[in-house]
């Protein structure tokens, strides 16, 4: 049966980590990476590295910050690069479809700290994003939604949960529109693989975070309830995390038997 491969990845800066993303994409092979935070106008994407490295893309980006795309091997369809009833001019969401199976690539915002006017903005981005997702169910039931969540949904995915209690990126609040999205009607692929596994996707590039291990689990990938049982494997790479000049975030890898 064939497999479809799926990665997701914050890579802070598509400009600086473009290298990066080509020797990955030829080592790994993924059917479809989903990308933010490229920080790149529209005008400036590298599509014909892209191109030579044998994925089409689609992107909506903006100069300095956020911005996302989606590269892959097939055609993309019934693009969308934002969420109904949300005025938001930031390059955040970015959707399509492919071989069937609806994709939805997000860069959540951060939220800065608790209390804070960004974080009541990411707070209501997300309640207009849960709207969202169950009309998408409505019409896509293989469906995936991807990308930086900057969102620890348990303690497990924190490496010292009484530090992070009660901040951004693991308040009550933030964990609680994560469970609601599983709610709506998606799996968390990674939990289904490895249910006690204390594993990380990003490390703060102070302190020596990394090295120390002192990151959180905030991308994910979350696959419907229809195409969760068909998630074969879901795994964290690492590798990317050590090369010269990393992104503070590595891919998220899940397969599907489809």
């Amino acid at each position: 049966m064939p497999i479809f491969k799926i990665a997701t990845w914050n890579v802070n800066s598509l400009r600086v980590r473009l290298p990066h993303v080509l020797t990955w994409l030829r080592d790994v092979e993924p059917h479809v990476l989903a990308v933010q935070e490229t920080k790149l106008p529209d005008e400036d994407f590298p599509l014909d590295a892209i191109h030579e490295a044998g994925y089409t893309a689609i992107f909506a980006g903006q100069r300095t910050y956020n911005g996302v795309a989606i590269f892959s091997r097939e055609k993309t369809t019934e693009m969308i690069t934002d969420i109904p009833e949300l005025d938001d001019h930031q390059r955040r969401v970015l959707g399509a479809t492919i071989d069937g199976i609806r994709i939805l690539n997000l860069y959540v915002p951060n939220g800065e700290r608790v209390g804070s006017e960004k974080y009541q903005y990411k707070l209501n981005w997300l309640n207009k994003l849960d709207a969202f997702l169950k009309e998408e169910l409505k019409k896509y039931d293989r469906m995936i939604v991807l990308g930086d969540f900057n969102i620890a949904p348990e303690e497990i995915d924190v490496h010292d949960p009484r530090l992070w209690e009660g901040q951004v990126l693991f308040s009550e609040p933030e964990r609680n529109a994560f469970r609601n999205m599983l709610k709506v009607g998606f799996q968390d692929c990674f939990r289904l693989h490895s249910p006690s596994e204390k594993s990380y996707t990003w490390w703060d590039y102070r302190l020596g975070a990394f090295r120390r291990n002192m990151g959180l689990r905030i991308d994910h990938i979350l696959a419907s309830n229809a195409l969760a049982p068909q998630c074969v494997k879901c795994e964290i790479d690492k590798a990317p995390r050590t090369w010269e000049r990393p992104s503070d975030h590595v891919p998220v890898i899940a397969e599907f038997s489809i």
